[in-house]
């Protein structure tokens, strides 16, 4: 699971997952407006839910190099053998489970986007040691994170531009794009100036990974 940019690489990644169902079909306009206007990148993980409740914005989405599409399932559960839950979410059961979790969407993906997503991001970001073989078996890496920046779409505003603004050099950043009006467009929009200032780069997965 890759839970950091490699060794030495002073960037930092945002990245915003999008969950569907019942995690939320809503769509941050502010958030991906402030990434666009000042030109930031992001990796975003879409849930097959989600892309089916927004093809509009999945389109735009897709077409805008800014952004690259990460795989963040098809029902977005939880990635075990055993059927682990996490935060009141069940997991896959069975090695079964875990295949159709994460190539489901990643058929959907490779004919919407004409190519196959390069990394994977599960339902609440938990694994366990089989199915992370089973994602890197499907040619896809199993994308974890340094920073929980918005605490599942939980936290305030002045709470997300804090765990934005502390994230250290190399830093994976986890945010949500699918709760409007929520702490994290506006956090988010609080704490990437200053670090711009700073001297701080952002980048996608791929361009580092």
């Amino acid at each position: 699971m890759i839970t950091a940019l490699p060794e030495g690489e002073s960037a930092m990644a945002l990245t915003f997952d999008a969950c569907g169902g019942p995690g939320g079909n809503g769509y941050d306009a502010d958030l991906i407006d402030f990434l666009r206007a000042n030109g930031v990148p992001a990796t975003l993980f879409l849930n097959a839910r989600w892309i089916d409740a927004n093809p509009e914005e999945f389109e735009r989405l897709a077409a805008d190099p800014l952004f690259e599409i990460g795989n963040h399932g098809t029902a977005h559960r939880p990635l075990s053998v055993t059927g682990r839950s996490a935060y009141g979410i069940a997991g896959t059961r069975d090695v079964g489970e875990v295949y159709d979790e994460v190539a489901g969407n990643a058929h959907k993906l490779a004919e919407l986007l004409g190519h196959p997503p390069r990394f994977f991001r599960s339902g609440t970001a938990h694994y366990d040691d089989v199915a992370t073989r089973v994602v890197a078996d499907l040619g896809q890496r199993v994308a974890g994170f340094t920073v929980n920046g918005d605490g599942g779409a939980t936290l305030r505003a002045a709470e997300v531009r804090q765990e934005v603004a502390s994230a250290p050099p190399g830093a994976i950043v986890i945010g949500h794009l699918n709760h409007p009006g929520g702490g994290t467009a506006p956090g988010v929009a609080a704490a990437v100036p200053g670090l711009l200032a700073a001297g701080r780069r952002f980048v996608r997965l791929s361009d580092v990974l």
